[in-house]
């Protein structure tokens, strides 16, 4: 399905919408063989508390962007490489429904859809792009991936020490090895990883003594995945968000007052079914016929972030 929109006009008036509703703040996405698949609204655990986020899945890319109007702009663009992107279901509990991990490399975090079926379509699509992308490239899945963030409000004391109590004057610290939270007496060194970054960063004091026994070649993705794993239980019930979320400056979108669009997936035989798709999602002169990009109104079977209002928000980093 995807092959048959290569050269598509339809494609093409798709890319051009997304890169217009990114305007300066984004990058050129059209080149030769790329295929925007699907597109649509999901809520991604950032450090500090769930927000809602644009998404859009590329035969070979996945981009996504924080809402600044509902379905007509969008900025601080993250470009993600499809072949080191791997998914991991996570299972429902009170508090998050319908989420999963998005592992890369370099950035690795926990999103979730507003319903059962809209998480299921979601990965099958991801999964699909990234198995296409794998078989015709020749090259192997990605094993190493950056680690998952402690959300901050699931760590009112430091992880390692068990003993520092965070403040307005203590801060909290992310390893970026491991993901735990940690106080600044317990990452007081640096460590490079190559696979996040070309300079030395932060890591608590437990990863640098673990990282300066292995050899560089092997150090980050090793302890990484043994971190990951330590950790991993706690994870999968209370999420977490990855590198550099700082959630400061507030986006202008509106809570509520919208009805949830369910995402759309150009892929589909029943999208390719129609003679003209002048109604692109994001176009910012087709915003009725667009599907969701406004801050994401729960369903019954949504994700219920407890606490956490619905609007979104900037960050000043990464998010």
């Amino acid at each position: 399905m995807v092959d048959r929109l290569v050269n598509s006009e339809a494609n093409t008036r798709r890319i051009a919408s997304v890169e217009n509703c990114f305007g300066s703040s984004g990058v050129p996405l059209a080149m030769q063989g790329r295929v925007l698949v699907g597109e649509g609204v999901l809520t991604k655990m950032c450090r500090k508390r769930p927000k809602s986020r644009q998404f859009f899945l590329f035969n070979d890319i996945l981009v996504y962007g924080n809402i600044v109007i509902g379905k007509k702009k969008y900025n601080k663009q993250h470009i993600m490489p499809l072949e080191e992107v791997s998914l991991e279901s996570i299972a429902d509990n009170q508090a998050y429904r319908n989420g999963w991990y998005i592992r890369t490399t370099t950035k690795s975090f926990v999103v979730f859809a507003a319903t059962s079926t809209e998480k299921q379509e979601w990965m099958a699509h991801i999964n699909k792009c990234v198995e296409d992308l794998l078989r015709k490239s020749g090259k192997k899945p990605v094993e190493n991936h950056a680690a998952v963030w402690v959300p901050d409000t699931d760590a009112s004391v430091c992880m390692h020490c068990k003993k520092t109590q965070f403040t307005f004057i203590q801060r909290r610290h992310h390893c970026r090895n491991c993901g735990a939270v940690v106080c600044a007496g317990c990452s007081t060194k640096k460590f490079l990883l190559p696979q996040q970054s070309t300079k030395a960063l932060r890591v608590c004091d437990a990863c640098y003594e673990r990282l300066k026994q292995v050899p560089s070649s092997h150090a980050a993705g090793e302890n990484s995945s043994a971190a990951a794993t330590s950790t991993g239980n706690k994870l999968n019930t209370t999420t977490g968000d990855s590198s550099n979320d700082e959630d400061s400056d507030e986006e202008t979108v509106s809570p509520g007052g919208e009805s949830h669009d369910e995402p759309r997936f150009y892929g589909d035989s029943s999208v390719l079914s129609a003679a003209d798709d002048s109604s692109t999602i994001t176009s910012p002169s087709s915003a009725t016929s667009a599907p969701a990009a406004s801050s994401l109104e729960v369903p019954q079977e949504a994700p219920t972030v407890q606490n956490a209002p619905t609007a979104v928000a900037t960050t000043g980093g990464i998010c």
